[in-house]
Order: C-alpha cells, then structure tokens, then sequence
C-alpha cells in the first residue's frame, strides 16, 4: 500500500468491519462522492463544518476487512441501497479501496495480533490520517459484557470465530485508533473498556439508532414532557436486506430486541404496562425480502389524558435503513477522532443521540438531554483541543 501525495493531507480514514456489507458499502461510495460533489453528504450530517481539526470534511478514506470476495462496486450493485447512475461516478476508484479477507486464526491473541498488522498497513497507506475503527459486523449471539478482567482473561474466554468483534476491537485500541459499535453486539466487556481507558482510546456504542428508535425517544421524550401517559407501544419492524434475515434467528436478535424495548422505560421513567402487570411494549421484526434495504416500520402508541382518557397515535416509517444509517456512522467516526485528539479515553455514553443502548456511566435518556449533552461535549473537546494547540505553539 503505497501512499499517495493526496493522502499526505489531514483525513478521517475508516476502518470498517464488516466494509462489504450494505451499510459498509454505501459509505465507501459516500467517501468518494464526497470528493467531486460533497453537499448531498454534507447535508446529511450533524457533524458538518464542525470539527476543522480534522481535515478538509470531504478527505475521507476508507480501508477495511469482509469475508466477501466480491469486489466492492459488485458488491454495492448486489445491496442495491444506491441506483446505478450514483455508482457509476465512483466505479474505477473503488476498485482500489484496501478491504481484505480478515485472518482466521483460532485464538484471540494471534488474531489480534493480524488484525494490529493490517491496520498499520492501512494506517501506513494514509499517513497523517485519523483513524476509526467502524464496526459493522453482523449481529451475533450476546458475549458476557463482565467477561474477563485483563486481555489475558479474554484469549481465554472468546472464540474469535464466533465472536469476531472482540478481535477488531482489542486491535484497534491496541493500536490506539478509537472504536464505533454501531452493532447491538456487546464490546464493551470489563477488559476492553479497561485496556481502552489504559491506552487512551475513547470507545463509543452501541446498536446505532437510525429509524423507527430514532423516532421513539423523539416522541416518548415529547408524551413525557407533554404529561401524557404511554398505556402501550406496538412496534413492528419489516425488512429484507441481510441485517434482516440474520435478526431472525432469535439468540442475533435477542440484543437488538433488548436495546430497542428498554430504552422507553428508562426515558418514561415507569415500566410500560405497569397498570396490567405486563408489559405492554411489544416489538417485533421480520424478514420481509421484497422490502430489501427499504425498511419499514409500524407503531402504535396508545396513551392517557386527563381523567385516564385513552387516546392513540400511529405511526408509519418508510425508511431506507444504509441511507439513514451511513451518515450516522460518518458522524460517530467525525466524533471519535475528535474526542481522541481531545484526550478522552474509555466509553463515551454521551454519544446517547446516536445509539439505542448508548454505553458508559449515566448517558442521556431523553431526546432533549442528548442534544444538550452532545452541544456540551462539542465545547469540551473544542476547548482541549485548542488549548494543547495554544500549548505547542507557545514558546
């Protein structure tokens, strides 16, 4: 991987688990639509403008592993989240994107340590560059988030093949590059979250909240303040790509389904149901293949007014689920560099806007307190960052 003059320059570049996949693929051909006509992506984020530390906000580069053997732009045809006349634009250079077949090593520590080796090679491709490790892996059967207290403790307790994630994760903090989860899968054990906090990497997740959770908090964060009691909550999910057809086997779908359900009773601050003695927020998804990567989602949301009057809201998504999720990946990779080059290290449970089941100590719950928690870490980071600034250049 040899570097070119244009990648001397200040850059974000992702490292992607699971790069082949719909979302992976769509913000590979994001990344370098960017480069010629950046407002349609621009415009999709919280993030832009924001963070001029970072490079130019069109400079991103991406790198990564997946299990396919499909070159990228094949792979992005047979996702069909974007129409052809947008591939097109971007066919010759994604041909050279560096994504390779991640190594099969049967124990956690010779897979780490492959794993740290491409992502010097990656690194060592884009010099200058700030890198995140995005990981977009497939969810999978829930790990035990207490499991282990040092890396020694989680060579002998994950199979890597089983559990891949854990590997992507270990590398990259060993390696000092900051973690996105946007899966429901759990990284977030004792042992990864202490060896991050030790190597100062800050560590973000998990399950990224980009459709019908989204709009959840949105409106429960409103009936609450509003005053309005939420009776029930039906939630009903159809999709078709491949995310769809793996959450139905029930033990990948059991985190996604957990993430999704707790969320309201901790921003309502009461159990949902409580008045029947079960509870009455249901969700449920399923594998619908006509839908493809245009997800939809149903809610019904039954509620009490004065006098216990029942009133009731539906609510009908028609969403495209890597068209909404890749520009929140962007954004959480924008985040994460940032909060690296601030000094933040360990989990960063105010990145709550972006997740269903953010991680870390007290994140904020309701719609209005991620807002203002995300405003109060962009003034932190700001204020570090330009004061190590003011440090260096003093003499």
């Amino acid at each position: 991987m040899t570097p070119s003059p244009a990648s001397q320059s200040p850059s974000l570049l992702l490292l992607i688990a699971g790069a082949k996949g719909a979302i992976g693929s769509t913000l590979a051909v994001a990344a370098e639509a960017l480069r010629d006509d950046p407002a349609p992506i621009l415009s999709s984020l919280t993030t832009a403008h924001q963070f001029p530390w970072l490079g130019p906000d069109e400079k991103i580069n991406v790198a990564g592993w997946d299990l396919s053997s499909e070159s990228m732009i094949r792979s992005a045809e047979i996702h069909g989240v974007l129409p052809p006349h947008i591939l097109s634009r971007c066919v010759d250079r994604l041909a050279f994107l560096p994504v390779v077949q991640p190594p099969t090593f049967p124990d956690l520590a010779s897979q780490t340590a492959r794993l740290m080796e491409d992502i010097k090679a990656f690194q060592d491709a884009h010099p200058g560059s700030e890198p995140v490790l995005v990981n977009l892996l497939p969810s999978g059967r829930q790990t035990d988030p207490d499991g282990g207290r040092c890396f020694e403790d989680l060579c002998d307790i994950y199979d890597p093949v089983a559990c891949p994630d854990i590997a992507y994760a270990l590398a990259a903090i060993r390696s000092g590059v900051p973690v996105v989860n946007f899966t429901p899968n759990v990284l977030e054990t004792d042992a990864v979250v202490k060896e991050a906090a030790s190597r100062g990497v800050p560590l973000s997740g998990r399950d990224g909240k980009t459709g019908q959770t989204f709009l959840k908090v949105v409106l429960a964060s409103a009936l609450k303040a509003r005053s309005l009691q939420v009776d029930g909550w039906y939630s009903l999910n159809i999709l078709g790509n491949a995310d769809g057809r793996n959450l139905m086997d029930p033990d990948c779908a059991r985190g996604k389904l957990s993430n999704k359900t707790g969320l309201l009773d901790e921003i309502l601050g009461y159990p949902v149901g409580q008045r029947y003695g079960v509870p009455t927020h249901k969700v449920h998804i399923d594998y619908y293949p006509p839908r493809g990567d245009a997800k939809e989602a149903w809610d019904v949301i039954d509620f009490l007014g004065m006098f216990d009057m029942p009133m009731s809201l539906r609510l009908n998504l028609q969403g495209r689920d890597s068209i909404l999720a890749a520009p929140m990946v962007l954004d959480l990779a924008r985040w994460m560099a940032t909060l690296k080059l601030a000094g933040r290290a360990g989990l960063v449970p105010e990145l709550g806007f972006y997740y269903k089941k953010s991680v870390g100590a007290d994140p904020p719950v309701t719609f209005q307190a991620q807002l203002q928690r995300l405003q109060d870490l962009h003034q932190a980071c700001e204020t570090a960052i330009l004061g190590k600034k003011t440090q260096k250049e003093t003499p």
